[in-house]
């Protein structure tokens, strides 16, 4: 099985056309499209009754003491943690594509609050969930995609690693708000292939886009 995408090359740099936080040159960051990208792939293995899909950042600062404050920068030795973007279960096994901005058109202030996703999915929670909450004006239930934001101030160029899984059950064993940690514990022992593709992206103006 193999996956790719026309929105960015795999290992290279994600436009920001797909971004949830843009550079900006007054208050460091700034909202973005927010659209998610295009992905496509071929050959699930026989057998394959659903697929599933997960988009993790691999390098989310694990303190917060550094992040997006004026005049220091989060250290590159700094233990990382991962970070969910994007949580798809259940979609249809003889699907081959997913639509740039299908899922994900523009921030949603709140989040989307809809856990069906297109092609009868389900959507699981991302981690701006958690971000965002005790944030008046953007807490909330973040389903499905919402794309990268790392910290503006971070030595690290982040990596988002999309990750597409052939099972061999028709339906995930997740229920209610889910999240990509439960999906990679309930799919352990029904993967029966896996296939992935990574982009990166930074805020940091010393780093560069």
């Amino acid at each position: 099985m193999e996956l790719s995408s026309n929105s960015f090359a795999d290992g290279g740099a994600i436009p920001g056309e797909y971004a949830l936080g843009l550079p900006d040159p007054d208050t460091h960051v700034t909202f973005g499209p927010n659209r998610n990208p295009h992905l496509a792939w071929s050959d699930p293995p026989e057998g394959t009754r659903s697929l599933a899909l997960i988009c993790h950042d691999r390098d989310v600062p694990t303190r917060p003491d550094d992040v997006n404050q004026e005049g220091r920068e989060v250290p590159s030795d700094l233990p990382r943690a991962d970070f969910f973007h994007w949580v798809v279960v259940d979609l249809p096994a003889e699907l081959r594509e997913i639509g740039e901005g299908t899922f994900a058109d523009g921030v949603v202030p709140h989040g989307q609050q809809v856990a069906s996703g297109p092609h009868g999915c389900r959507q699981g929670l991302n981690d701006y969930t958690g971000w965002f909450a005790g944030d008046p004006d953007m807490e909330g239930k973040y389903f499905g995609y919402d794309g990268p934001c790392p910290p503006w101030n971070d030595s690290l160029i982040h990596h988002y690693e999309f990750t597409l899984y052939a099972l061999s059950v028709p339906s995930c064993a997740v229920s209610g708000d889910f999240t990509g940690a439960g999906v990679r514990e309930a799919i352990a022992d029904d993967i029966l292939d896996q296939a992935q593709i990574m982009g990166t992206y930074t805020l940091n103006p010393r780093l560069g886009s």
